[in-house]
């Protein structure tokens, strides 16, 4: 009845090693385990309810998690969303908000964002991909923006032509 709560088997089908660096979005189910970096979104597949994410100390994750159950003790930076549980331990770091339905939180680890209590999870927004900006100068021929123009592009405000003449003293 009363006693240390029963820990849930981690069973790790998938591993990232910690030389490994993944740009792009991971989709898995099962258990990955992760020691390298990845710089894209981790979430589990939609039918992976049983889906646990760890994250060691040498990982780290530049975009959103979303998955069921994750055991943090690496960096995050982004959202996570935690359907079931968030486990943080002593030197996990979220640079971002954290979702949870349950939530355990060691000693040291860190938020830096908001804690926010959820039965539900927030629902996906995927912004699509913005193309490049391609202009014609000449029908025939397509070319990239230069630098100059990408930059006179984004000005906001007027600039100031400064003279060279010299001014007159009075």
């Amino acid at each position: 009845m009363w006693g240390a709560p029963k820990k849930r088997k981690v069973t790790i089908n998938s591993l990232i090693g910690p030389g490994t660096e993944i740009t792009g979005n991971v989709v898995f189910s099962g258990g990955l385990h992760i020691d390298g970096k990845i710089e894209g979104n981790v979430s589990a597949a939609e039918d992976a309810s049983m889906a646990i994410l760890t994250l060691s100390e040498q990982g780290s994750i530049k975009g959103d998690v979303r998955v069921p159950h994750v055991i943090l003790n690496g960096i995050v930076e982004g959202n996570v969303y935690a359907a079931e549980k968030a486990e943080l331990e002593v030197n996990a770091r979220i640079n971002g908000n954290l979702y949870y339905n349950l939530i355990e939180m060691a000693m040291g680890a860190e938020v830096n964002g908001s804690l926010i209590r959820s039965t539900e999870m927030p629902p996906i927004t995927v912004d699509p991909p913005t193309p490049p900006r391609i202009v014609a100068k000449d029908p025939n021929k397509l070319t990239k923006p230069s630098v100059a123009e990408r930059l006179a592009s984004n000005r906001t405000a007027p600039v100031a032509k400064v003279s060279k003449e010299p001014q007159s003293k009075e």
